[in-house]
């Protein structure tokens, strides 16, 4: 498509053109745009003919856009929700086959549509009849791809087609009114698929086929990486998907501030990795050499008191490791409180001070000093471990020798991890802090605000930041972090990142601190609580939403805001549909983590053509409980609106493209009738 100002949307909105159609008047960018184009269409059959082809397209049902968020590592269930569309596969089997087969029919055709290389496995050990059951399931199969790919055009069906089977699978799926008996026809090429034995790879092909014409567009609301064991593996799954963008939850940019080398992000990915058992996402998933940590903690921290740093494992996790885990967890949570304390310290401007608290501790009386907002003073608190063989309490922020040594070889691990490196690029060219994407708005976290409803204000290197222009600056200098030549420019950038993770006007971080400290060292509750920004008791007022869409040059009833980040308590009867339905916190909770906080294992959201579609997950058992118990991820869905007419290309961002390319081509088509510009004939 083509680059245009405010002055060519503005003739596309309103019908009203600058030129005289004629070939008068034109700016010259119009005219250049024309020669272009004339290179690619070259008479006037051909942009004639483009012409009705993309007027065709803009009248097809708009594509499928399938919402995921806080994914948080679970890669098996994330694989299976992006496998089953959010349960949207089992319902267009329900639509294309109805009553004509069971039940059980039905489970075992979705299931292999989700894993058809597992289901061939089981099928071709226990099936009776096996030439049987592959026709009947090649004839089901493409049955569901007619089904499935109706709403596109043959063009864009014929480039998701599979490059060894592109040409057979045209053919079945589609209407030849030049043969008699067309019956006969299809059979024999299934017949033969069969006979000459390509029959499994024809079901894996059709199978993938139909997953990804299920899915137009799939959107990641954040926080893809920390507490699950597997980022590393949803990643792969992302980088070779066919239509995705990503808005970056505050994890995510802390793995990216890590993959520019900065030592504080570093510290905290290390620790969330230790507290959670999942030191083998960067060891074995990334490759990133820990030996040095792990030598460390075991020397310095061999008779150190580490009970306050135990390790949230789950059952995969191999316990003859806990003990040096456990080290290394403390070890690297020291760390990280000396180096955010450093960057707090060059910064004022981030208003961080009240999170500097080593030099708040009472080293002798083994205490710690704490503003206590509330009493309106300071509240003094018993540590629960006084154990730090590397702090020295005259200057707490400082590394020891050795401990600078660690975070030397680590940052340089980081940096040089190619894979870590490929999937953060990746981050950086499908994400953003927000996305406006067919009249909604998507970001992960919240538009800071204040209590009164207004833009909360951030000062950001010396000018203050509200609202959209906030979220805009913020990504500029994480971008800068990772892309800047300048070492001065990219450290810059690199602290806000870590800003951006922990700090109270973050908007995907959206509280006023993270409690990490106080959650380690204190006892009572109250200094664990994070304040939440006012953003969220704001939720339900309509002028905050209708605010916040404006705010993003979104007006109207038909925009919604589609947000992530703070798990929604379903178990306490919290609903995820907020101000009527314009506003939808999709985040229930797909970290084991988080479920028995929220009492289900996620939210997504499917938007169609007809309209939106909540769904609710259950806690997902396995794949192999899917796969052989034909199971499925048993999900509750309400419909949050449905659409009073149909939308169609027309109607999205798509839609707006291609009026922009008619347009050109209906002033190329003119300019070769009236001879400003020659045609090839």
């Amino acid at each position: 498509m083509f680059c245009v100002g405010k002055g060519f949307r503005l003739r596309i909105k309103t019908g009203k053109s600058t030129g005289s159609r004629k070939g008068y008047g034109m700016n010259e960018t119009d005219n250049r745009v024309l020669r272009v184009l004339a290179k690619q269409y070259r008479n006037s059959a051909s942009a004639a003919t483009e012409i009705i082809n993309l007027q065709s397209i803009m009248n097809l049902p708009k594509g499928t856009e399938h919402f995921l968020t806080d994914i948080h590592g679970e890669y098996e269930q994330f694989n299976h929700v992006l496998k089953n569309g959010s349960g949207y596969v089992r319902r267009k089997i329900d639509e294309e086959f109805g009553n004509t087969i069971s039940n059980r029919d039905k489970r075992s055709l979705a299931t292999l549509i989700y894993y058809p290389e597992e289901k061939l496995e089981i099928v071709e050990k226990e099936e009776d009849n096996l030439e049987d059951w592959y026709t009947i399931s090649l004839h089901r199969l493409v049955q569901m791809i007619k089904r499935v790919s109706s709403k596109y055009t043959r063009s864009k069906v014929r480039k998701a087609l599979p490059k060894d089977f592109a040409y057979v699978i045209e053919e079945l799926i589609t209407e030849k009114e030049e043969i008699h008996d067309k019956e006969a026809y299809y059979n024999e090429i299934i017949h033969t698929i069969i006979r000459i034995g390509r029959a499994p790879q024809f079901i894996i092909a059709l199978s993938q086929l139909i997953q990804c014409l299920v899915i137009d567009h799939l959107h990641i609301v954040g926080d893809i990486y920390d507490r699950g064991p597997g980022p590393h593996i949803v990643m792969d799954t992302l980088c070779n998907y066919h239509s995705v963008d990503v808005q970056w939850g505050n994890h995510d940019i802390l793995w990216m501030g890590a993959a520019c080398g900065h030592p504080a992000c570093i510290a905290n990915v290390i620790r969330i990795a230790a507290r959670y058992g999942n030191l083998g996402t960067l060891e074995d998933g990334y490759g990133i050499n820990l030996l040095p940590l792990a030598t460390f903690a075991m020397e310095v921290y061999e008779k150190a008191d580490c009970e306050r740093f135990s390790i949230h494992y789950n059952p995969d996790y191999n316990t003859k490791d806990l003990d040096l885990d456990t080290k290394m967890h403390k070890a690297m949570a020291v760390m990280q409180f000396k180096l955010e304390g450093q960057v707090i310290l060059r910064h004022p401007e981030f208003h961080m001070e009240g999170r500097l608290l080593l030099d708040k501790i009472d080293y002798e009386r083994g205490t710690i000093r704490i503003e206590d907002a509330a009493a309106d003073g300071v509240r003094e608190y018993r540590m629960l471990d006084m154990d730090f063989p590397t702090i020295d309490p005259k200057n707490p922020y400082v590394l020891t020798a050795e401990e600078e040594k660690v975070m030397e070889r680590l940052q340089q691990a980081f940096l040089k991890c190619e894979k870590l490196q490929r999937h953060v690029r990746f981050l950086y060219a499908k994400g953003g802090l927000y996305k406006i994407y067919n009249g909604n708005l998507l970001y992960h976290g919240c538009v800071p605000l204040n209590a009164d409803g207004s833009f909360m204000g951030v000062d950001v290197y010396g000018k203050r930041y509200y609202g959209k222009a906030l979220y805009d600056v913020l990504e500029y200098y994480a971008r800068r972090g990772y892309y800047a030549k300048e070492d001065a420019e990219r450290a810059a950038g690199q602290d806000i990142m870590w800003y951006i993770w922990t700090g109270p006007g973050s908007p995907v971080f959206g509280k006023e601190k993270m409690a990490t400290f106080e959650r380690y060292f204190i006892a009572e509750k109250e200094t664990h609580e994070e304040k939440k920004n006012s953003y969220y008791k704001l939720l339900e007022k309509e002028e905050t939403v209708d605010q916040i869409l404006k705010e993003f040059g979104l007006d109207g009833e038909d925009a919604h805001i589609v947000n992530g980040h703070v798990p929604v308590e379903q178990i306490h009867g919290e609903s995820p549909i907020k101000c009527g339905g314009r506003l939808l916190i999709i985040d229930g909770g797909f970290s084991k983590a988080y479920q028995g906080k929220t009492g289900i294992a996620g939210y997504t959201l499917v938007c169609n053509s007809r309209g939106m579609r909540l769904a609710a997950h259950e806690p997902f058992e396995s794949a192999h409980s899917v796969i052989v118990n034909e199971s499925d991820l048993f999900s509750h869905s309400v419909d949050v609106e449905t659409f009073p007419s149909r939308k169609l290309v027309a109607d999205t961002d798509v839609g707006q493209e291609i009026r922009e390319r008619i347009y050109y081509l209906e002033e190329l088509l003119e300019a070769y009738r009236n001879g400003a510009i020659m045609e090839e004939i």
